[in-house]
C-alpha cells in the first residue's frame, strides 16, 4: 500500500506539472518535494482524549466564569485558548517558554506546590497526574507521587472553588513508565473531601470511523469497563473540609 501510495504521488506530481505549464503558472521542482502519503483518510482523524477533554473543561470554564484560572501542566492549546477570555496561569515541571496576552507561564512542581493553601478558586489538572512518578518527563520516581499530587490539588483549592481533574480510567494498573490508570471509585476515594459536581467519559475509540463523544455522568460499571478510556471530573470544595486530607494510601 505505501509503494502504491508513492507511486501515485509520482503520478499526480508529473501531472500537476503539466497543468501548471499549460496555465503559465510555475511548475513545482521536484527537488523541492514534501510527500505527504497518509492522510487520504475517509474522515479527519485526531486523538480523541486531546481533543475532547480541554473542550469539556472549556465549557466549564464558559459556565463558571472564573476571574482567574490556574492549569497544572494540561495542554498548551488548552491554556492559550482558554487565556484569550480568562486570565490563565499555567505551571510545568518542564516550564514552557511561551508568551502570550492573558497568559502566564511557569514552573511547578505538583508535589510541593507553591500555593498557599485554599488560595485557588480555578484549578485544572488533566491527562498529567497518570504520570507523576514514573520518571517519564525527568521527575523523581514514586510510587505514590499521584497520590501526592492529588492531595496537594486538594490543599491549594479555595473553599468554594472549582477543580477540574482528568485521568485515564479503566481497569487499574500503573503501565510503567507511560502512565496509570484509574477506577472510577479510586478518584472518588482520593478526592472524597471535595464534591463532585459531574463527571464525563470520552470512551475507548474502536476505530477511526466510530462517533466519538462524551458520555455524562456514566455509572461507575461503564467507566471501569474501559481498557483507555478518559475520565473528566469536576469537584468543587467544600466550605468545611474536616476529615477531607487522609492518608495518601
Amino acid at each position: 500500500e505505501r509503494w502504491s501510495a508513492r507511486r501515485r504521488y509520482t503520478r499526480e506530481f508529473q501531472q500537476f506539472a503539466e497543468q501548471s505549464r499549460a496555465l503559465g503558472v510555475e511548475a513545482p521542482r521536484w527537488e523541492d518535494r514534501y510527500p505527504c502519503l497518509g492522510d487520504r483518510t475517509a474522515s479527519t482523524g485526531f486523538d480523541h482524549h486531546y481533543i475532547l477533554h480541554p473542550a469539556w473543561a472549556a465549557r466549564i470554564l464558559a459556565k463558571t466564569k472564573p476571574r482567574e484560572h490556574v492549569d497544572i501542566s494540561s495542554s498548551l492549546t488548552f491554556v492559550t485558548q482558554v487565556s484569550a477570555f480568562v486570565p490563565t496561569r499555567f505551571y510545568d515541571f518542564r516550564p514552557a517558554p511561551l508568551k502570550l496576552s492573558g497568559l502566564y507561564c511557569g514552573q511547578a512542581d505538583l508535589n510541593q506546590l507553591l500555593f498557599a493553601d485554599d488560595s485557588i478558586e480555578s484549578l485544572s489538572c488533566m491527562h498529567v497526574i497518570e504520570h507523576v512518578g514514573l520518571g517519564r518527563y525527568g521527575d523523581p520516581l514514586d510510587p505514590v507521587g499521584d497520590r501526592k499530587a492529588m492531595k496537594e490539588l486538594q490543599r491549594v483549592l479555595a473553599p468554594g472553588g472549582d477543580l477540574l481533574f482528568v485521568v485515564p480510567v479503566g481497569r487499574p494498573r500503573t503501565q510503567f513508565n507511560a502512565h496509570r490508570i484509574y477506577s472510577h471509585s479510586d478518584i472518588l476515594r482520593i478526592f472524597d473531601g471535595l464534591e463532585l459536581q459531574s463527571h464525563a467519559l470520552i470512551p475507548d475509540a474502536t476505530s477511526s470511523e466510530t462517533l466519538v463523544e462524551l458520555i455524562e455522568n456514566p455509572e461507575a460499571s461503564v467507566v471501569d469497563a474501559q481498557t483507555y478510556g478518559c475520565g473528566c471530573y469536576w469537584f468543587r470544595k467544600p466550605h468545611s473540609m474536616d476529615g477531607a486530607m487522609k492518608d495518601i494510601r
